[in-house]
């Protein structure tokens, strides 16, 4: 083990400074630095041991106190997590977010970032890290100007160079999230609606837009209880006309699938690609079914059509083998859809399928309380397992459905599966932005207020997604291994000079990640 700084207890009163070495589980003592009677004096004798340590780290230089310091006492200045702080500076600044100039802004960025609290609570955040903190005054004053000088707008637009030097954005990932409030009533915009985590707290829908590698490109805010169908098309067209874009393709999951919203990414002139329900299966693979059975190898693919609304395939198609090739002029009343069948996949639906078959044949035979499950049949208020549901399902085990406006021409079926799950990026971001960034619970209560909450939220999922990039870290690994790193300053006699940790080789690496190259 490389030698290290150690405290001892002395005398009452008195603390031992040693630099000691273990070994065979015995400490041993390389050199006794000296004792420390008060916290300055301590912070003298730590320096010294870490320039002991690590020699030329331009800390405590003892040769510039001259005698007249002797009998002094050494003075402790602000301490301050210099490194963290210039990591995020650096980030905030390479994706141009300075041209917000506002300083208390970056403030309550970096607060978000390092220890995510309340606007209030992060004076003390802000203090600890020696950020030289404003009054909360000035801090929520700075929540009303970003609404009000559009600092989104220009986070945005910033967003999107970014976005656009660094692989483009002909493909978007779209999804949606909920965040509530600690709150007992609703309001116009804060409202009680379906929650996939179930609580019935008031809340908002929070819609986001993200590049293929999840980095952020737009944010929408939405009364809680508004469809998440309803959702996508604003928040795309606002993108679109924010930056002027017409070719783009739109990946979302099943649960944007409505007949009016792909009708509207179309006549937009938008390409999309969403998850399709399993209930399509039956009638887009008849065909298929039809001349190859339901025994399927891994891996293979289905290029067909399905229809747009409620209308039917038709039905004669089965008699020919080959599946019809999807165009626009030619199935005005059909999408392209592509399934797909993956062993895995089915492994695990038949494990959730035989899950809920114990689960109904429980409560048909009442030791279960009666509630709607799936393959319960009621006839007459007698139950009954639907067995060919359950058959029909377990036949489709393995498959999924992508839905697509993409003729084949264009993107391949292997691709359009390919960047439809790219989509786990954007809950990856909406993981980073509840978690890391804790955007919920909401303590706001008007719109004004929350908008800007949520702009915040948004500049620091674009800092953290950016350092993420660039160093491969999380956010929780970058900020506990730059923390700790304090640089400070001691006075003796009229002499002030500079101290910092040593760095290590972690931090080391994460400062070296954002230094230019060339």
């Amino acid at each position: 083990m490389s030698p290290f700084v150690r405290r001892v207890p002395g005398r009452p009163g008195v603390t031992l400074v040693q630099i000691v070495d273990k070994s065979g589980g015995q400490y041993k003592i390389v050199k006794h630095i000296g004792s420390a009677r008060t916290d300055a004096e301590l912070a003298v004798k730590m320096e010294e041991a870490r320039e002991f340590l690590n020699p030329g780290q331009g800390v405590l230089d003892f040769d510039a106190v001259d005698s007249a310091a002797v009998g002094h006492t050494a003075v402790l200045g602000a301490k301050r997590s210099g490194l963290l702080i210039d990591t995020i500076d650096t980030a905030y600044r390479r994706l141009g977010f300075d041209i917000v100039d506002d300083d208390v802004f970056f403030q309550l960025v970096l607060a978000r970032l390092v220890e995510p609290t309340s606007k209030r609570d992060s004076v003390r955040v802000l203090n600890e890290i020696g950020a030289n903190p404003p009054h909360c005054n000035t801090l929520l004053n700075a929540v009303g100007r970003a609404r009000g000088r559009k600092y989104r707008d220009q986070i945005a637009e910033k967003c999107y160079r970014y976005a656009e030097s660094t692989g483009g954005v002909t493909l978007c990932l779209y999804d949606v999230t909920t965040l509530y409030f600690e709150a007992e009533k609703e309001d116009d915009l804060r409202k009680v609606g379906y929650s996939k985590e179930r609580r019935v707290d008031p809340q908002i829908v929070v819609g986001l837009l993200v590049d293929r590698h999840g980095f952020p490109l737009e944010i929408g805010c939405y009364e809680g209880n508004k469809a998440e169908t309803h959702t996508i098309i604003p928040i795309v067209k606002q993108f679109q006309d924010r930056h002027g874009i017409a070719d783009m393709v739109i990946a979302a999951d099943a649960g944007m699938l409505s007949a009016k919203n792909l009708k509207d990414l179309d006549d937009a002139g938008l390409r999309f690609i969403v998850g399709s329900r399993l209930t399509r299966a039956p009638g887009d693979l008849a065909t298929y079914f039809h001349w190859e059975g339901t025994a399927t190898d891994d891996g293979r693919i289905v290029d067909t059509i399905t229809p747009r609304g409620a209308k039917c395939l038709d039905p004669e198609r089965v008699n020919t083998r080959a599946e019809p090739i999807w165009a626009d002029e030619s199935h005005p009343d059909a999408w392209r859809a592509v399934w797909q069948f993956r062993r895995k996949r089915a492994v695990r639906d038949r494990q959730t399928l035989t899950q809920q078959r114990n689960k109904a044949v429980a409560i048909i035979d009442g030791d279960k309380p009666a509630r709607k499950t799936r393959f319960v049949r009621v006839k007459d208020a007698k139950k009954s397992f639907d067995e060919d549901a359950y058959d029909r399902a377990m036949s489709l085990a393995g498959w999924k459905g992508y839905l697509t406006n993409l003729p084949a021409a264009t993107m391949a079926a292997a691709e359009v599966i390919g960047n439809y799950h790219e989509l786990w990026h954007v809950e990856q971001s909406f993981r980073m932005s509840k978690t890391d960034l804790r955007a919920r619970p909401i303590f706001h209560r008007t719109r004004d207020a929350i908008e800007a909450h949520l702009t915040i939220v948004f500049t620091a999922l674009a800092v953290e997604r950016y350092l993420y990039a660039v160093t491969g870290w999380s956010k929780k690994r970058i900020i506990t291994t730059l923390r700790p790193i304090i640089e400070t300053t001691v006075t003796i006699a009229g002499h002030t000079v500079a101290a910092a940790d040593p760095v290590s080789d972690d931090a080391a690496y994460i400062r070296d990640a954002l230094t230019p190259r060339g």
